[in-house]
């Protein structure tokens, strides 16, 4: 059982109707807690509403309480009230694996994190995560100096999370370069096929796959190579959900005959 924190998303692209979809499809139930209302149609965000931190809390002890978590995974977080309120409360569930997809932006270039939320999500939640999936564009925001992706990945271990996936989708490599750097020194880099247009909602997706996995008991690598060749593939299913036109080629994401018996 995985419990999803994250945004609502009105379109279903993205936030925890993905996480939901992608949990399912993956073979495991998905909880959830709503940080914030988003208003927004297919291709970009045009209001944030996060949602008073105890509210949040407050779902996330309702759930705790009555449920077999196995595995967490946080999305949009809004404020920096939610992130502290939800660093104290984890805190006191080490045993559970925390994967953090940091969402810092929309995918229209809306930013939906300010620099006081960064540095409060690098002080309180880094130390409690299992693994960090950031894309490139996040992983540079969120290391906050060093500009090659290695040394992003190094700072962002060192201030406490147990790994960091780095997705390459925004990078400009013929194929999709995705690393994965564990704190022990290990690497692993996988290469993927670059498929046409823009992907709504592609990290939520593959962030609770991967919570998903680790909450089946699989090691965090093969958690991580589990939920890229499934979000590939739901990528490559992806169809368009929406009709704006401001981004004419924007693809989303879709699990339909990955899902489980």
């Amino acid at each position: 059982m995985i419990l999803a924190i994250g945004g609502h998303d009105p379109g279903g692209g993205a936030g925890i109707q993905a996480d939901i979809e992608a949990v399912a499809a993956n073979g495991c139930h998905c909880t959830s807690a709503i940080t914030c209302i988003t208003f927004q149609d297919s291709c970009n965000v045009q209001a944030l509403a996060p949602l008073p931190a105890q509210q949040v809390l407050a779902q996330v002890e309702a759930v705790l309480a009555d449920c077999r978590v196995r595995a967490i995974k946080i999305g949009l977080i809004g404020s920096v009230e939610i992130t502290e309120a939800l660093a104290g409360l984890l805190e006191s569930h080490p045993q559970i694996p925390l994967v953090l997809d940091p969402v810092l932006a929309a995918g229209g270039g809306t930013p939906l994190a300010g620099q006081l939320l960064l540095e409060t999500i690098r002080q309180r939640l880094l130390p409690l995560t299992t693994l960090i999936t950031p894309n490139s564009p996040e992983a540079r925001r969120l290391a906050d100096g060093p500009q090659t992706l290695e040394q992003c990945a190094t700072q962002l271990l060192q201030q406490g999370s147990q790994g960091v996936l780095i997705t390459g989708t925004h990078e400009a490599d013929e194929q999709v370069i995705n690393t994965l750097y564990l704190a022990d020194g290990r690497r692993q880099r996988s290469n993927w096929q670059r498929l046409p247009g823009e992907y709504h909602g592609s990290g939520c997706t593959l962030a609770a796959a991967v919570a998903a996995g680790l909450a089946q008991g699989k090691s965090l690598e093969d958690a991580v190579n589990a939920a890229l060749t499934f979000t590939w593939q739901s990528l490559a299913q992806g169809f368009r959900s929406g009709r704006c036109q401001s981004l004419p080629n924007r693809l989303y994401r879709l699990e339909r005959g990955f899902k489980h018996d």
